[in-house]
């Protein structure tokens, strides 16, 4: 009898392990719109074991938005995996671990593989007035306010194609008295093109990013204009005939001839 129970015993030690791997999935239960979600595994399943973990929009098609796949190692060290939400909508989302093989069946019943984070999208509180595309020629206008903020200020941090270009640094808001709105307004020096990330950041937390897109400023070539000359053919003036200048008679010559005229009438009344 004595062999027996403990041949149960034996049994009971190697299948109780074999049956019960534990397994804990942790997620915040909510998170800003813009922030990753962090999420943290604990699991003595063996090493080598492989399974996904996958995002989902709650309450819409089984779509996944986004997937890790992760590996448990021989140290059995907590991991940590990051999903990021830029750009989804706010609401109630879900985190669930998917195993590619049977391993599913062989946790135990206190063991967590879903979780249920809700996303806080705050970026409607963001009201922008300066535009969104802006040219490298002028510091970036970074103009506008923030729902509820009043006077509190906002903090801001700029980063662009080579990283943080500005802060997280605070900048003053002023109270816009029919809302209450924070307006604040604050000029970056950006040089190289690309697009510009602004996460802003209130008094309550974390609010959302705006970002704005910087052009090289167009470059003006001065253009020359051809003077074209005209240049008029010689005129050619024709010569003028030369004319024969009579010279006037003088007065002797005119004396002599009469002279001569009078002398040939008297010999011609003569002989008659």
């Amino acid at each position: 009898m004595k062999s027996i129970i403990l041949i149960a015993l034996c049994l009971m030690c190697i299948a109780g392990p074999a049956s019960a791997y534990q397994l804990y999935l942790s997620c915040p239960e909510s998170v800003q719109v813009g922030l990753p979600i962090k999420c943290t595994l604990e699991s003595n399943l063996p090493a080598g074991t492989t399974f996904d973990v996958v995002v989902y929009q709650a309450g819409y098609t089984a779509t996944p938005l986004k997937r890790q796949t992760v590996t448990i190692q021989e140290n059995h060290a907590t991991q940590y995996m990051l999903f990021d939400t830029k750009g989804l909508p706010g609401g109630q989302y879900k985190v669930e671990i998917q195993f590619i093989g049977p391993d599913e069946g062989r946790l135990s019943t206190d063991s967590v593989t879903l979780q249920l984070p809700r996303l806080i999208d705050r970026t409607g509180d963001i009201t922008i007035t300066s535009p969104l595309t802006q040219t490298t020629d002028a510091p970036l206008r970074i103009e506008g306010s923030i729902t509820k903020a009043g006077n509190e200020g906002v903090e801001i941090e700029v980063r662009g194609p080579d990283g943080v270009v500005f802060g997280p640094q605070w900048i003053g808001t002023k109270l816009h008295i029919q809302d209450e709105a924070g307006e604040f307004t604050q000029q970056v020096t950006v040089t190289r093109p690309g697009d510009y990330d602004v996460t802003f950041r209130d008094a309550k937390g974390y609010v959302g990013v705006k970002t704005f897109k910087v052009v090289a400023a167009a470059t003006t070539v001065p253009t020359t204009v051809p003077t074209t000359v005209t240049t008029r053919p010689p005129t050619t003036v024709p010569t003028p005939i030369p004319t024969t200048t009579q010279s006037p008679l003088s007065l002797i010559t005119i004396v002599a001839a009469l002279s001569v005229v009078g002398i040939l009438s008297v010999v011609l009344m003569k002989k008659r």
